[in-house]
């Protein structure tokens, strides 16, 4: 098998090809290891298996939908599901923007369209090559977002390690896929400086139903920002980009008036990603777009 980056054969046994992808890179370097392969008959148990064999957070599994006709201005209906070594997951947005860079660097194409199913949604999608790289990006849709009930999120804010003293104002639940505390806290150094206790924090997201928390810093006035997302319940306890949860802050920013965040992530485990995200006010609620970089590491044999 050939790996269209380095010009090698790729080795192992005969199992499913899998194409590692580095997504949400910043500068250039970094992103979150992503495991991207074709849709196979492997049962949960194996699907599961993948990131842990691999080394990544998460693997991503396409089918594209020969039968389905092609979505409007879109391209082909491509299926995703994403696992983690946990279980499944409804959506995940630095997963599908691996999946994107996945689907350009097959079909050859500078520019690649498709709309991706997943979790209920169909999204429209679209990755240009730029160089040996991919900026990937797609629409959303709604986000909900809610205030939570009065001190309900105080057992998740002290297994994050925001002191007592330190209410979190502004705190937020977020759903795109799966419900998710936003946290802002209240300088960088202070979010770099969290501790979380892991078992403690997937106790208190599994009662109130999240998926994890995502702590962010204040947004310059450019709109960027440091962000950090523990998700111990899925099997991630930190994750080094999170698309999804950015999008959620976007969505929520644009209430007071922001066009947009360039997030960076993965600086605490020394893996540097970002994420871009905006999002627009619409009768339906706000409305995000989220992207990022992408590159192809190599192609890896299971056995």
């Amino acid at each position: 098998m050939h790996d269209p980056l380095s010009g090698t054969t790729a080795t192992g046994g005969a199992g499913p090809s899998v194409t590692l992808v580095h997504a949400c890179l910043r500068d250039g370097a970094g992103g979150s290891p992503t495991a991207v392969l074709e849709e196979t008959g492997l049962g949960e148990a194996e699907r599961r298996r993948i990131p842990t064999v691999l080394g990544t957070s998460h693997a991503v599994f396409v089918s594209v939908e020969a039968d389905a006709p092609a979505h409007p201005g879109a391209g082909p209906v491509v299926s995703l599901r994403f696992f983690t070594a946990a279980g499944e997951l409804p959506a995940c947005g630095h997963g599908t923007i691996a999946a994107m860079a996945f689907l350009a660097e097959r079909s050859g194409q500078v520019e690649y369209h498709a709309a991706l199913r997943s979790g209920g949604r169909v999204v429209v999608g679209r990755a240009v090559r730029t160089g040996g790289q991919f900026n990937s990006s797609f629409d959303w849709g709604p986000v909900g977002i809610e205030e939570p009930e009065p001190d309900a999120h105080r057992p998740v804010l002290d297994a994050l390690g925001v002191p007592p003293e330190m209410p979190a104002p502004g705190a937020r639940v977020a759903e795109l896929g799966r419900r998710r505390l936003l946290v802002p806290v209240a300088t960088q150094h202070a979010l770099q400086a969290l501790t979380p206790d892991f078992d403690r924090l997937a106790e208190a997201c599994d009662r109130l139903g999240l998926l994890g928390c995502y702590a962010y810093s204040p947004p310059s006035a450019t709109g960027r920002l440091a962000a950090r997302m523990f998700a111990p319940s899925i099997g991630v306890p930190e994750d080094i980009a999170n698309a999804n949860s950015s999008a959620c802050l976007a969505a929520l920013l644009a209430d007071d008036g922001g066009t947009g965040v360039t997030v960076d992530m993965g600086d605490a485990l020394g893996t540097p990603a970002t994420v871009t995200a905006s999002a627009r006010l619409t009768e339906a609620g706000p409305v995000a777009l989220v992207g990022g970089m992408s590159a192809i590491e190599r192609v890896v044999s299971l056995p």
